[in-house]
């Protein structure tokens, strides 16, 4: 066997080897470490014997610093690693549960980005108030150190046991491993089992003592190499999200290599919840949603309004200087349209289901036509629907062919802050983040291929503008490529590769960390996707760019070359902001609502300190507005300290005291939200200086 490692050494071995012997081979210190592997990109316990020459990768578990947290190499959190860890403690879970509630049934436990959960039928109800009890049980598991061992079944012999345990849910999850392709069926005993060699056929049951569950796996080598964990919360779900199906209870946990690293996720945790948006958002007054409007349906308050038309205004000197064009599109356009660029059935699922009109109704109801069948005329063009818009490129393509080009006149940039429409489930809808509707910062350009490097350039310029002008430095890029065995793709392969080519030397071009993903891509083109990073360590899809070279074709468009001939040109799409709803979203939480001064609702509130002095505030407050700023007195009648804290709790970023001293002065006291009582300085010095700092969009402060 040879076995090539991740520096391109090669092992060579006489006998079939697992993992754990090629670390051990390889050297003390990483047998140790190791916990799994990576065999030709498929994840692998560490015992399981090597398919042949393959490239391996040996997963270990992190080193600590001196705090006590995982240190990871290069700084990077082994996603591989967390995986092994947190679908072990789910199975760990799993068995507590059934230690404690022998009736339960198992149905299923996948690990997630910040932990795992498992779904289980108990006539039980489990609370927050038995946690407790589950993890001490499970404490008891992992202090034992028993190893996770594997043994496979045929069908023909798996089936019988499964039956035999009478299990409806696993029979379920392994009948649907077959139809997958799988020949064999997996179980994972958390201890050793009788006269069985780990990923052999068992001979012997496993021992009674030890819990066993229908797994695929694969697992850390033994619930020793489990650190920290903790179980987070229980909600309802259902049997494969189908809510006409059977009911369970779904029991969330979390899992860590260290102490330290739970006791941080779990402080992050309070933070994100202090600064959650659907908490902040309205009640800074910045949306609301109505179940009278509908669900996933934001209603901009006038402050949220202020922060949104702030950042279109920010981006719209960076849209002119670039030479975009503005425009605008409906909100529904016809089905065909949609169906011509591919949105209309590829994304289907996700969007609104097709109008008619009323005529077309009542014919229809004439005629005893079924739903069914109109869904299948409407397919077929016999009748004549519109639909809320997915998208807004086909409205920008139809722009763009309204007009003849010339070379000359490329690139064309169109710009629209255009809202579109998808169909969310319920379950996913989560405040500003997940919605209905949405608006996007959207711009289509048409250029000519050797434009393209250049345009994409001035994308990218873009959105490292946004980045760096809202202080969100640390972000990471993902370029998203076809999967050469993926059947949604559009196009040729060939111009497919040089789409591919494109977004790859502009992502090399961003002197950032980058990585390419096949099967990310959009059908039509490849994307360039920013992945931000927030003040508490929290991940955040939001600008995207894409190279598209279908969409043109698919809509005949052309434009007129130096050689008078007809070219097809190349489009781009891009959007900085993503959803405006989304990335306000994200920034109230980002800024924790205390938004920098050019970004506030209100930016300066006056604070008279007593009746007497309400004139001279007004005073104050009238030269303020004539300097363009987002200015109120509160002349009410209470105390400063009452005033102070309500302007605080409001987040205004500078509250103005005035009282005699400062009027026969000519001054303000100046106190900020952040830094308190900055002292008494001249109007127009305070003036002067706010101006630099809101129209220069500093963050200092913030």
């Amino acid at each position: 066997m040879k076995i090539t490692l991740p520096d391109g050494s090669e092992k060579l071995f006489d006998r079939v080897v697992s993992a754990g012997e090629v670390a051990a081979d390889i050297g003390a210190g990483l047998a140790k470490a190791a916990i799994g592997a990576k065999v030709d990109g498929e994840l692998y316990d560490l015992n399981r014997p090597l398919p042949g020459d393959c490239e391996l990768a040996i997963i270990t578990r992190p080193r600590e610093d001196k705090k006590g947290k995982s240190k990871w190499r290069d700084g990077k959190v082994d996603a591989d690693a967390m995986y092994l860890l947190r679908h072990s403690c789910a199975h760990v879970m799993a068995e507590a549960i059934c230690k404690i509630w022998p009736e339960t049934q198992l149905a299923y436990g996948p690990p997630l980005d910040n932990g795992f959960y498992y779904d289980i039928s108990l006539d039980t109800p489990i609370s927050s108030d038995d946690f407790v009890k589950i993890e001490a049980e499970m404490k008891r598991i992992v202090e034992a150190d028993r190893v996770f061992t594997r043994y496979e079944l045929d069908a023909d012999t798996g089936f019988p046991k499964l039956d035999e345990e009478g299990n409806k849910y696993k029979i379920d999850n392994a009948k649907r491993a077959c139809a997958k392709g799988s020949k064999t069926l997996s179980w994972y005993v958390t201890g050793e089992a009788q006269g069985v060699t780990p990923w052999a056929s068992l001979t012997v049951a496993p021992k009674p003592e030890n819990f066993e569950d229908l797994c695929m796996g694969p697992h850390v080598p033994s619930t020793g190499a489990i650190g920290a964990f903790k179980v987070m919360s229980i909600a309802s779900s259902n049997w494969h999200g189908d809510v006409t199906k059977d009911k369970f209870q779904r029991v969330y946990g979390t899992a860590f290599f260290t102490q330290a690293d739970l006791e941080e996720h779990l402080e992050n945790l309070e933070q994100a919840r202090q600064r959650d948006h659907k908490v902040i958002g309205p009640k800074l007054g910045f949306y609301t949603i109505d179940e009278q409007v509908g669900q996933g349906l934001i209603l901009w308050k006038p402050n949220g309004a202020v922060v949104r038309q702030e950042l279109q205004n920010f981006i719209g000197e960076h849209l002119t200087r670039q030479g975009y064009k503005q425009v605008f599109t409906p909100h529904i356009g016809k089905l065909g349209l949609y169906k011509t660029s591919g949105h209309y059935p590829y994304y289907q699922e996700s969007q609104y289901p097709p109008l008619i009109n009323q005529d077309q109704v009542q014919l229809l109801a004439e005629e005893g036509c079924t739903c069914a069948e109109l869904s299948s005329r409407m397919e077929a063009g016999e009748i004549d629907g519109y639909m809320l818009k997915p998208m807004n490129c086909p409205h920008h393509i139809r722009i763009f062919a309204s007009d003849k080009h010339s070379y000359r006149d490329l690139p064309v940039r169109l710009a629209e802050f255009g809202t579109v429409y998808r169909w969310e489930q319920s379950g996913e809808l989560g405040g500003m983040t997940r919605v209905r509707g949405f608006t996007q910062d959207d711009a289509h350009l048409f250029c000519t291929e050797d434009q393209l490097d250049a345009e994409l350039a001035g994308c990218l310029e873009l959105v490292k503008i946004v980045f760096k002008t809202l202080g969100m430095d640390d972000y990471r890029v993902r370029v998203g490529l076809r999967d050469p065995d993926g059947d949604k793709y559009v196009g040729e392969s060939e111009q497919w590769d040089r789409a591919e080519a494109a977004c790859i030397k502009a992502a090399e071009s961003l002197g950032v960390e980058f990585i390419s993903e096949q099967g990310e891509a959009a059908f039509y083109g490849p994307k360039i996707d920013f992945v931000v990073k927030d003040v508490i360590g929290r991940e955040w899809q939001l600008g995207t760019v894409q190279v598209d070279y279908q969409l043109p074709i698919r809509f005949d468009l052309s434009y007129t070359g130096a050689d008078n001939k007809e070219h097809r040109p190349v489009m781009i799409h891009r959007a900085p902001f993503g959803s405006m709803e989304r990335f306000i979203g994200v920034l109230i939480e980002h800024f924790n609502g205390a938004f920098p001064l050019w970004l506030s609702p209100q930016q300066i509130r006056v604070l008279p300190i007593s009746d007497k002095f309400v004139e001279y505030a007004q005073s104050v407050t009238d030269k303020l507005k004539a300097a363009g700023f987002r200015v109120e007195i509160d002349a009410n009648n209470e105390r400063l300290n009452a005033k102070i804290k309500v302007a605080q709790e409001a987040k205004v970023p500078y509250m103005l005291i005035v009282g005699g001293k400062d009027q026969d002065a000519g001054t303000v006291s100046v106190r900020h939200r952040s830094e308190g009582d900055k002292g008494a300085v001249p109007v127009e010095a305070f003036i002067a200086d706010a101006i630099a700092e809101r129209d220069e969009r500093k963050l200092a402060g913030s």
